[in-house]
């Protein structure tokens, strides 16, 4: 049976090697876009979407992509909640070799693009209690089913076409705009991404800030990191 592939993202990675490397792949991909897994993609978001950008730059980026779209997008729970656990077994395994943090980002590319795959997440979130899991959305529906997972710290992503929808959402918020100020703007009292603002550097920084990770408070990013 195949197996999903895990990605190394150097700004989520939750264990480096003495160069600064990614050790261990803390985070799954799907490919990006409404023709894929991002139902609830804004024009916004797809104009300036990175992991959109790397798709197209790197082939094997976007290889990995489908691969784990074409084991997900017609699975049904119980295949989908199969590859799930086979993957985050070998993440737990992992981290227990290098003594790192259990944190995982769900989706540094990609969305829960359909009622199934979400419950899926959502049932095998909770199988594995001692694993942090992080992960921001667009999809209105994967709310009410994720809301609540004392090891998921779950964002709405807003920008300016969808700020209403994030709010009825009841989820935190990480409100994307073109400057920090405009963001705020929307979330007057919302933390700003220090790794944006170059206060912390890029490798392995969401895991040690800790905002996104614990998901306690709005949050704020800036398209030009200005």
């Amino acid at each position: 049976m195949k197996s999903l592939k895990r990605s190394k993202d150097i700004k989520v990675a939750n264990s480096l090697t003495a160069s600064g490397a990614v050790r261990i792949a803390n985070s799954i991909g799907l490919p990006s876009g409404k023709e894929y897994s991002c139902p609830g993609a804004t024009s916004i978001c797809e104009k300036i979407c990175y992991a959109g950008r790397l798709e197209r730059m790197r082939p094997s980026v976007k290889a990995v992509m489908l691969h784990n779209w074409e084991l997900l997008k017609d699975a049904d729970l119980n295949t989908i909640e199969g590859l799930l656990v086979d993957m985050l077994t070998d993440f737990s395994a992992e981290c227990e070799k290098w003594k790192a943090p259990k944190k995982f980002r769900i989706h540094w590319d990609g969305d829960f693009f359909n009622d199934t795959y979400t419950q899926a997440w959502a049932n095998i979130i909770k199988k594995f209690p001692d694993i942090q899991f992080w992960a921001y959305t667009r999809v209105a529906a994967a709310a009410p089913v994720l809301a609540g997972i004392e090891n998921l710290a779950l964002y709405f992503s807003g920008d300016a076409e969808n700020i209403n929808i994030a709010r009825e959402s009841g989820l935190p918020i990480a409100m994307l705009a073109d400057t920090f100020e405009e963001a705020k703007s929307y979330l007057p009292r919302a933390a700003m991404c220090p790794e944006q603002r170059k206060q912390i550097p890029i490798q392995g920084a969401c895991v040690a800030c800790g905002i996104c990770v614990k998901g306690k408070v709005n949050m704020t990013f800036s398209i030009t990191k200005r």
